[in-house]
């Protein structure tokens, strides 16, 4: 596929297409099937069992975390509570649940003001079991079990970058220290460049205690072995050059808000992690992993574990287990390496959501979204492409796209009509995607992170019953697992619309047409084993939009397939005129 060029009107064409032959090739590469994410935060999906939801611990809530009226702090979701609600979920078309991390956490970190709970499960102490409050090992084996019965497969949420805050500083300051200043040293004092030894060919020079900028130590003799494995116990095997800054060395290099950083450069730390994660597959059986704050991790490190978590997989009989890393950015050049030089296969999409934010929410242009797709070469790399990306609108971390939608304009009336577009546009182009719970209910919320994390079941928390859901009439204050909702039902009709044509799942996309400012992107979808072609097009524009747009089906009758009834004819030159109405999209295939 060639960039393309500028029609007079301002609005960008694709007219050079791949040939016979290339999609012919494109048959012969081992696409994988695209699945359909559901991502969930256990803590606040469903309550199963009330009697797990202090997690064994006794105290009040800064002893056990549980304060279901307080945002930060766990709310009593679990395990059970979701395989209670698998019909739910199921419902939606689903063929891959994404756990949020459900591993041993520290309850409780900060003070006063600042005091949080582990309810999201990113504070992890113990690697090797299911924290307490959301259940156990084997309520954990029970849900992969009951979801591989019904065809979904099972992702969990890892981290390999950091543990818990745990390690303190002698020195009681936390301003990171760059290697420059103050460098690495060895157990006789000799300064080393950590980097050099990252590949694991070169033996890493041995440590101690006095070869970091600060010295680590632990606020109480519990704290010293309160890690599993015992080996994450081991302070020489962290950092220990204070907070990042998010810039330049200190984003692989600090304590992400204070988290332990693990020092990933060291072969020790390769082998720790990799053995702890193959061993979650070999006993659990689940099916991929998402991996948190990759970007933050040397790229040294994820060739090395994905080898040791691949060579698991087949040993567990999982050939097709897939891996995808956060890399928190939209430029797809620095994404991108993560799969080129880092051999992930996948990294989530966000190019994709920040154009389909814009688009959709803020009426913007369907330029962005044709140069995002423009750029997809840059994920062609041995076994996977950019078909395999996770695709998504918002997040537990950004917000919500119904946020996102609500956070412009004042009629509820389109407000729902754009948050059911961005789903179509979602599913109707290249990629895999990601529904965060709660979207298919209309949730919103008036930002990011706590603010976006709200209750599935019955909620007690004051922040999320003040916040508004589009496209109902009830409240956080009543359970909300509705299967008519208008967005819980589009997404149903998009799943089987996927399901039924598998070139809308799995297929290869051309930009057809892309307005320059609000209005149509359009898109050929073909599925190189029987080369029928299907145009999707949305139109976020506020009127109707008739556009025309190239086609490889000279002569062919396009019929409707979603969104439209009736059938339109390709001229011989293969160009195909279509309206789109407002607000909206369609999808047809051509005759076969």
């Amino acid at each position: 596929m060639e960039s393309g060029s500028l029609a007079a009107t301002g609005s960008a064409r694709w007219p050079t297409e791949p040939s016979a032959d290339a999609l012919l090739r494109a048959a012969d590469a081992d696409r994988g099937r695209a699945e359909q994410f559901y991502f969930v935060l256990p803590d606040r999906f469903a309550n199963g069992d009330p009697g797990n939801d202090r997690g064994g611990l006794t105290g009040d809530r800064l002893g056990t975390g549980h304060d279901p009226t307080d945002k930060g702090f766990y709310h009593g979701g679990d395990l059970r509570g979701l395989l209670n609600r698998l019909d739910y979920v199921q419902g939606l078309g689903t063929t891959a649940i994404w756990l949020a991390p459900v591993f041993k956490n520290r309850p409780v970190q900060g003070s006063g003001a600042d005091a949080s709970a582990g309810y999201h499960g990113y504070w992890i102490t113990d690697f090797t079991q299911v924290d307490p409050h959301f259940g156990s090992k084997d309520d954990l084996k029970k849900l992969v079990r009951e979801a591989h019965r019904r065809g979904i497969k099972i992702y969990l949420d890892v981290i390999v970058n950091h543990t818990a805050d745990v390690l303190k500083h002698a020195e009681a300051e936390y301003s990171y220290r760059d290697k420059a200043t103050t460098p690495y040293r060895d157990a006789q004092g000799r300064p080393f460049e950590d980097r050099n030894y990252a590949d694991g060919s070169r033996g890493f020079p041995p440590v101690d205690e006095a070869s970091f900028p600060y010295t680590p130590t632990f606020a109480s003799a519990a704290d010293r072995r309160v890690k599993v494995p015992a080996w994450l116990n081991d302070p020489t095997m962290y950092h220990n050059r204070g907070d990042s800054t998010f810039v330049g060395e200190s984003s692989e290099y600090g304590d992400f808000f204070g988290l332990d950083d693990l020092w990933t450069e060291r072969p020790e730390v390769v082998r720790g992690m990799t053995k702890i994660f193959a061993d979650w597959i070999t006993e659990l059986g689940v099916d991929g992993y998402r991996l948190d704050t990759a970007k933050h991790v040397n790229l040294d490190f994820w060739p090395q574990f994905r080898q040791g978590i691949d060579r698991a997989a087949q040993r567990a009989g999982k050939p097709d287990f897939f891996m995808f890393g956060e890399v928190y950015d939209s430029n797809p050049e620095v994404a991108s390496t993560y799969v080129r030089r880092g051999g992930l296969p996948g990294t989530l999409d966000f190019t994709f959501q920040d154009a389909a934010r814009s688009y959709v929410a803020a009426g913007g242009s369907a330029r962005a979204l044709a140069d995002g797709f423009a750029r997809d070469d840059l994920y062609t790399a041995r076994d996977t492409h950019a078909g395999r990306l996770p695709t998504f609108l918002g997040n537990h971390d950004m917000g919500r796209i119904g946020s996102f939608i609500a956070g412009g304009g004042t009629d509820p009336a389109s407000h729902l009509r754009r948050d059911v577009l961005a789903h179509e546009l979602m599913f109707l182009t290249r990629g895999q995607p990601v529904v965060y719970s709660g979207d298919e209910q209309g949730f919103t919320g008036p930002g990011g992170d706590k603010d976006a994390r709200q209750d599935m079941f019955a909620s007690r928390t004051a922040d999320y019953l003040d916040d508004d859901l589009l496209g109902t009439d009830r409240s956080h204050a009543v359970d909300q697992f509705d299967p008519t909702h208008p967005v819980y039902r589009t997404i149903a009709e998009l799943g089987a619309l996927r399901k039924a044509h598998p070139a809308l799942r799995d297929g290869i996309q051309v930009t057809r047409y892309a307005a320059d400012g609000p209005g149509v992107f359009a898109v050929s979808r073909a599925d190189p084993t029987d080369r029928v072609e299907y145009v999707a097009a949305v139109n976020n524009a506020t009127t109707a939009q008739t556009v025309t747009v190239d086609t490889w089906s000279a002569g062919a009758t396009f019929t409707g397939v979603y969104g439209v009834t009736g059938a339109s004819r390709a001229g011989p030159d293969g160009k195909l005129t279509l309206t789109v109405p407002a607000l909206s999209a369609l999808v047809l295939r051509a005759g076969v």
